[in-house]
């Protein structure tokens, strides 16, 4: 890893006062000194940027015990919008956010077979984008930018998709795609950095040293974070964990290889599980999702070949998220994505079971592994909280960059809830 430099933890400390603020506004500087490990004067300092950034402001005050009066802060949430966009292999689904990351509006595109051509996922991740600003009734300039995860390998200054084998795409400017249509601050990652980002953010990993979350899906991945960070590599790569080798020559995968993390636990993994346990099995649908989704059901009434089916798949699963853990020595590893919500807690425990047999059990001890509790679409918030770090990482009334319409955040009061406050301040719209 690189060196961190001062830049850098300064960064990261205004982004966990920040997340903070949006867990438990109204809050005081000293709760969250305690709550960031931060000194009280540091927090102050931090508190001053984000208010300077027009993203914090004072709401009021709370009684002490003996002393003066606390003054409390809260996210001014209707300041300013944030727009995550999550595309997968079947599917685009865009978000709108507030400020405090709370969903304003949602629209969602089905992908024709085939309909995988840079240029056509470039046209509905815009109308995407433009279908939310109009639900919402948001002005473009109140974005502050878009967030876009796209599946694959992606260079993350360049905004190039480098590699993504199930699209056969090498290499694609899709950045440059996107500001043909969209004049907004563009952040382009994965899903296993969005993903990840949002465990940090909102999910099970907030505040965790070291975190592992799983992505389980059509693809396989795991989002890394180090120091409260995510870990990137040095290219944008790390996290292709779906991409090592679980089974020497043995089943191939879209990637090239053979015997990949992928070709077993992912959707269509999974099915060819079933498939070879049970060839004609009813639970083998066309559609994947629809193929999971029977399987899920099979698990609720006991049938046999879908017991069998998670047996195997957690049997793989287990000793590659054993591998995980002995490698990183994670505070927690998240189950993520849709094919780990759809196999709920029958998947969860028969995975803890068999990372036993492959994890180091002092190492093992120090480590949970839990379900996602974010409710929402998890990428599509990561990568909306991936623009929020962008803005974050400007200097206060910066441009975002040339050609963009996002200037920057103007005042707009929060509001209030949940504690004793004594004076508050008035709130304005995003639409203002």
């Amino acid at each position: 890893m690189a060196k961190r430099t001062a830049r850098d933890i300064r960064r990261n400390h205004r982004q966990e006062v920040l997340r903070q603020v949006i867990a438990a506004s109204p809050v005081s500087r000293r709760e969250l000194a305690q709550a960031t490990g931060l000194s009280v004067a540091t927090v102050a300092n931090l508190v001053g940027e984000l208010q300077e950034r027009g993203m914090l402001a004072e709401v009021g005050f709370e009684d002490s015990a003996g002393g003066r009066p606390r003054g409390l802060l809260a996210v001014k949430a209707d300041g300013a919008a944030l727009i995550g966009v999550d595309v997968a292999e079947t599917y685009v689904h865009a978000e709108l956010f507030d400020l405090a990351l709370t969903v304003k509006a949602r629209h969602e595109q089905k992908l024709a077979p085939g309909e995988t051509r840079p240029q056509d996922i470039a046209q509905h991740i815009a109308a995407g984008v433009r279908a939310v600003l109009r639900e919402a009734r948001i002005a473009p300039s109140r974005v502050l930018g878009v967030g876009v995860s796209v599946p694959g390998q992606v260079e993350r200054e360049g905004g190039h998709s480098v590699f993504a084998p199930n699209w056969g795409w090498r290499d694609v400017p899709l950045r440059d795609l996107l500001l043909e249509q969209l004049d907004f601050p563009l952040y382009l990652d994965n899903p296993l950095k969005a993903y990840a980002v949002a465990e940090l953010w909102f999910g099970a990993a907030r505040g965790c040293d070291a975190a592992v979350v799983v992505i389980l899906g059509t693809g396989v991945g795991a989002g890394i974070a180090v120091g409260g960070a995510v870990y990137r590599g040095m290219t944008n790569g790390a996290g292709e964990w779906g991409h090592t080798t679980l089974v020497l020559d043995g089943r191939p995968c879209h990637c090239g290889a053979r015997g990949c993390v992928e070709a077993y636990v992912g959707a269509p993994g999974i099915i060819r599980t079933m498939r070879e346990i049970a060839p004609d099995s009813p639970m083998i649908l066309e559609d994947q999702t629809a193929s999971i989704d029977a399987l899920a059901r099979g698990l609720a009434a006991g049938d046999p070949v879908a017991v069998e089916t998670l047996r195997r798949t957690a049997r793989h699963l287990g000793a590659a998220v054993g591998n995980l853990v002995n490698l990183l020595n994670p505070q927690i590893v998240v189950l993520g994505s849709w094919v780990a919500a759809r196999l709920g807690p029958a998947l969860l425990d028969a995975v803890r079971g068999s990372v036993q047999d492959h994890a180091l059990a002092h190492l093992l001890a120090d480590t949970e592994i839990v379900p996602s509790p974010i409710a929402t679409n998890p990428v599509s918030l990561g990568a909306a909280a991936l623009a929020l770090e962008g803005a974050l990482d400007r200097p206060a009334g910066a441009a975002a960059e040339p050609g963009s319409t996002a200037p920057p955040i103007e005042p707009g009061g929060p509001r209030p809830h949940g504690r004793r406050i004594l004076a508050t301040t008035s709130s304005n719209s995003l639409t203002k």
